[in-house]
């Protein structure tokens, strides 16, 4: 279970409580416009994406349903997916910062807070996979 900012868990195993399609499709396309439009993020987007945008939103729709929902919708490989973009620890955490203050717009605190936590999750995941980062395998 995950401890919410208010106090009360959500199961890591059953879908979250209070989350609906709508609000992740909302949470989506609110975060990755802003995404889009940061200095420091939307080149990065506009060179990964380019001309794949709208596959890009439903693709995280179906993955963040997955996670929250578990529909079991996304089946991407993200690891893949994310190599050779010459990302960072600061990336991240700017990702992380604007994911934080999107959930928290949109979802009810209880839900924001399990979002973000999936997503801090996921970014440390994709660090270590990535090999950058202070928790980065570091093989001789």
């Amino acid at each position: 279970m995950a401890q919410s900012a208010t106090g009360r868990s959500i199961p890591i195993i059953s879908p979250a409580e209070g989350v609906t399609e709508e609000m992740i499709r909302q949470l989506v396309e609110t975060f990755y416009d802003r995404v889009i439009r940061d200095p420091e993020l939307g080149p990065i987007f506009h060179r990964a994406l380019s001309g794949r945008w709208s596959r890009h939103l439903a693709l995280m729709v179906d993955f963040w349903s997955s996670i929250a929902l578990r529909t079991g919708r996304y089946q991407g490989k993200p690891q893949a997916v994310h190599m050779g973009m010459d990302l960072t620890p600061e990336l991240f955490a700017r990702w992380l910062a604007l994911f934080e203050q999107t959930a928290k717009e949109i979802c009810e605190p209880d839900v924001a807070a399990f979002f973000v936590d999936r997503a801090g999750r996921i970014a440390e995941s994709l660090q270590i996979g990535l090999g950058i980062g202070p928790k980065a395998l570091r093989l001789p």
